[in-house]
């Protein structure tokens, strides 16, 4: 069961609001802020460097060797050198964190600077490595949002050991995706960006990039999944591959045998956790956002404005659904919303989003987010067992949405019938719980062994509806469950 943010799971009709974060150690250095520029579609030219195939011929054979591939398409590789200004005081170095912190509660704010001497903030310069690769011939550059943001200096070396200055264009940490721009004396060699929709589970892929600092380094695996999620965020559907990925390769492209680039690499399972495990950015991804990076700097986003979640087969049941039913359950519609304004309410089915089927609730947030704002949408949800069509204005994603409602007197209900204890949420439960809805009952106590255990309901989790009736306190739930049939 995934749990982040709002995540959800089903029990008997029971809709509950996950707090817990579950999170993946990443393979990511760090980097800056964006400007604008006007060019669109700068890949759409395919480079004569890497318009032969690779060894083998074709994605079905075996190659003797990788050398003539990674010949052609080596030279777009970059490996990026970035530099952070720290700014501190350098006798404060040996009572930094919570030591120090005491310190100056006693001794005041300046206690070092009065008790060691003069000096003041000092800076100093923290230097990282990442990887990337050239789109085009006059110097755009894509890579990991993470290897440039915070960056004060970005500094690009080609394969030939030319040097440049880069800018960001533009960086999405959704995506984490960012743009660089240098400005060359020469065209460069640049990599095409091919279709990663056409990717299948078991072909070769080879991977170049700077792994802690050792530059073009070759691996090479296949594919070993695809549309992985690290709960890193809501658009998160990861290539897998067992071809090596180390620190430094981040941002760096992953070839397929015909030498383009089908992969981003980003991200790594912690190397005590498990080897040959590594995860790249669907290049079609990068694709998609390149335009709005050089356009707007960013990436902005339509919104629908629901939470959503898978439907489980408890869920299907509550809902009059069948059990292999595909989409994705409205379990929250925020109020004044594009969705709330078009009728669509909470315990509805979300199975068609502009002529698109919705398989899952994994699927829908990268669709609507590629939707343009202000245009039309159409929406067919299922409720009660019956299609209804509707038509939504995509709104504009916010960039910190909060919801928020009263939180009445505290009160515990404790039952039998799922096997839970639950609170009405108050200000003090929400920092207990580190809930960040104050709409619901929490889950105190789960009794090991009961329905709600086995269905992995846990303490700390938020029930907002139960049998498409929504709970606002630990009455109302307990009302709500005494009219559940058994």
């Amino acid at each position: 069961m995934k749990r982040k943010g709002y995540t959800v799971v089903g029990i008997g009709g029971l809709v509950i609001a996950s707090v817990v974060a579950g999170l993946i150690l990443a393979a990511r250095l760090n980097i800056t802020t964006a400007t604008n520029a006007t060019e669109a579609k700068i890949w759409s030219e395919k480079p004569d460097t890497v318009a032969a195939q690779g060894p083998g011929g074709s994605q079905s054979c075996v190659p003797a060797s990788f050398a003539p591939l990674v010949d052609k398409v080596k030279g777009a590789v970059v490996n990026i050198s970035t530099t952070k200004i720290i700014k501190t005081s350098p006798m404060a170095q040996p009572f930094g964190g919570p030591m120090g912190e005491q310190f100056k509660q006693f001794f005041g704010p300046h206690f070092f600077e009065q008790f060691m001497g003069p000096g003041g903030p000092q800076e100093y310069k923290e230097h990282a490595l990442g990887s990337g690769f050239i789109v085009n011939k006059e110097g755009y550059i894509l890579t990991n949002n993470h290897v440039i943001a915070g960056m004060t200096d970005i500094r690009v070396i080609t394969d030939s050991g030319d040097q440049y200055t880069a800018k960001v264009i533009g960086a999405d940490s959704q995506t984490d995706i960012a743009l660089l721009k240098v400005a060359p004396d020469k065209p460069l060699s640049a990599a095409y960006l091919g279709d990663s929709s056409k990717v299948n589970v078991g072909d070769w892929v080879v991977v170049i990039g700077n792994p802690f600092g050792l530059d073009h380094t070759v691996t090479a695996g296949i594919i070993s999944a695809e549309g992985r999620r690290l709960n890193s965020s809501n658009y998160d559907q990861f290539l897998q591959t067992d071809a090596a990925i180390n620190r430094g390769n981040s941002g760096g492209p992953v070839f397929d045998l015909n030498g383009e680039v089908i992969g981003i690499s980003t991200a790594i399972i912690a190397p005590s956790i498990g080897q040959g495990i590594g995860f790249a950015i669907p290049i079609n991804v990068a694709k998609t956002i390149i335009p709005q990076l050089i356009e707007h700097g960013k990436v902005v986003r339509g919104w629908l404005g629901v939470y959503i979640q898978n439907i489980t087969p408890d869920l299907a049941e509550s809902f009059h659904l069948n059990r292999d039913q595909k989409g994705a359950v409205v379990t929250k519609v925020v109020k004044g919303g594009p969705a709330d304004r078009a009728g669509i309410k909470e315990g509805d089915v979300i199975v068609s989003f502009n002529d698109k089927k919705v398989k899952s609730a994994d699927a829908l947030p990268w669709i609507v987010s590629n939707t343009a704002i202000g245009s039309i949408a159409s929406v067919t949800i299922i409720r009660h067992g019956k299609e209804k069509a509707f038509k939504v204005k995509i709104g504009t994603l916010p960039g910190n949405a909060k919801l928020a409602s009263v939180t009445p007197e505290v009160k515990k209900i404790s039952e039998k019938k799922l096997g839970i204890i639950v609170e009405t949420i108050t200000p003090d439960v929400q920092k207990q719980y580190s809930i960040q809805t104050a709409k619901g009952v929490v889950v105190t106590d789960v009794i090991q062994g009961s329905p709600a255990d086995m269905a992995g309901i846990q303490k700390g989790d938020v029930i907002e509806q139960m049998d498409q009736k929504e709970v606002t306190s630990a009455e109302e739930y307990s009302k709500v469950l005494s009219s559940v049939k058994n």
